[in-house]
């Protein structure tokens, strides 16, 4: 395996990205042999200059679907959960009897159609549950089922807020003190909940949007199994290096998170319900894990999960040999363009489908 860069290697090929992407903070996590090699930040925290740190509170976003899959596994781990057994079986009465609950999707659109019923564990963590992203972005922000359950992906945090609903109604668990215990408080994790805490003011990264617009840090009041995390550049190097350990796992439930669980068909992430392409013009080695998207290329087997709002620009990319990743928590979502060449720069080619991630986007190539 090639060596890894040194941190001052490192710290001159982030210094070009920032130059050319004009992003004002982001901060790195390299692990290796399943152990943080070092963590860096770079850049601004907010508008008044402060300097982004490695303990600066920055918002998770979707990289909380792939700790919510790691605890997930633990709760299969102890036979609580089957990840093949239909969801209606841990609920006390049908999905779509349930009233509205804030911060629950409107299950009584379901009413009409069975399908719920095959929903299970599985199918819901590998985004393939027929759902929208959210169902507030359907045309008439009802939720529905487009396509048979487990026939194909399609990214949805619905899918993963509807799993958090079975784990709180079906098996009495408070889905944010399990997270609590049985990941952050595990890692050490000292400074990252799935809800804000009033400690995390003090040294709290705001951010800046695509057109350099600062905005400031939303404190979520509620725990949203998709993407509500707020974490330190430090406390996501200690869960990677957790995750590629398998703290707390059996060996089976933690190759299950990174196994072939279902091909994918697009042609990218986004849109989420957009046309499956042919066979012959489909991504090879590309399929669905657990609340991480598997791939495989010249050192292997690789996953990798990202994250985004308007002001946030996330990545987590791993080669599951040598346990190394590099971890990446932007604070300006203009910092997207550059992680292709700043992941290869840490750990070469990995084959990682970043086309399929990001779409269209023009990447920064240092030249």
């Amino acid at each position: 395996m090639a060596r890894l860069p040194s941190a001052a290697e490192l710290d001159a090929e982030v210094a070009a990205a920032m130059q050319a992407t004009e992003a004002r903070g982001l901060a790195i996590a390299v692990i290796d042999k399943g152990r943080v090699q070092y963590t860096r930040s770079y850049g601004e925290r907010n508008t008044a200059g402060q300097p982004l740190q490695t303990d600066t509170i920055m918002y998770g976003a979707s990289l909380t679907k792939a700790a919510f899959a790691y605890m997930v596994m633990q709760l299969v781990d102890e036979g609580r959960l089957d990840l093949d057994r239909p969801i209606a079986e841990y609920l006390d009465r049908p999905l779509p009897s349930y009233p509205d609950e804030e911060g629950y999707g409107p299950w009584r659109d379901l009413a009409d159609d069975q399908r719920w019923r095959l929903l299970t564990p599985r199918i819901l963590l590998t985004h393939s549950a027929g759902f929208a992203n959210f169902a507030f972005l359907e045309p008439d922000g009802k939720l529905r089922m487009h396509f048979d359950p487990g026939t194909r992906y399609a990214y949805s945090g619905e899918g993963l807020i509807l799993l958090q609903f079975v784990l709180h109604r079906g098996l009495g668990l408070d889905v944010g003190a399990e997270m609590q215990r049985r990941v952050f408080d595990r890692l050490g994790m000292t400074r990252t909940s799935m809800t804000w805490r009033a400690d995390f003011a003090d040294n709290l990264a705001d951010g800046w949007d695509i057109g350099g617009t600062p905005q400031p840090h939303d404190e979520r009041s509620r725990v949203r199994a998709a993407g509500s995390m707020d974490t330190s550049l430090d406390d996501i190097a200690r869960l990677a290096a957790g995750y590629v350990r398998g703290d707390g796992l059996s060996a089976k439930a933690r190759a299950e998170l990174v196994r072939a669980q279902l091909p994918i068909t697009s042609l990218s992430q986004f849109p989420s319900l957009q046309p499956e392409l042919a066979p012959k013009q489909r991504h090879k080695h590309l399929a669905s894990g657990l609340g991480v998207i598997r791939f495989q290329g010249p050192q292997g087997i690789g996953f990798m999960k990202g994250g985004h709002n308007d002001i946030t620009a996330n990545t987590w990319v791993c080669v599951e040999r040598g346990q190394r990743c590099v971890v990446i928590l932007a604070n300006d979502v203009r910092a997207e363009p550059a992680f292709p060449r700043l992941v290869a720069f840490v750990l070469g080619n990995t084959n990682a489908p970043w086309r399929w991630e990001y779409g269209t986007m023009t990447f920064w190539k240092h030249e």
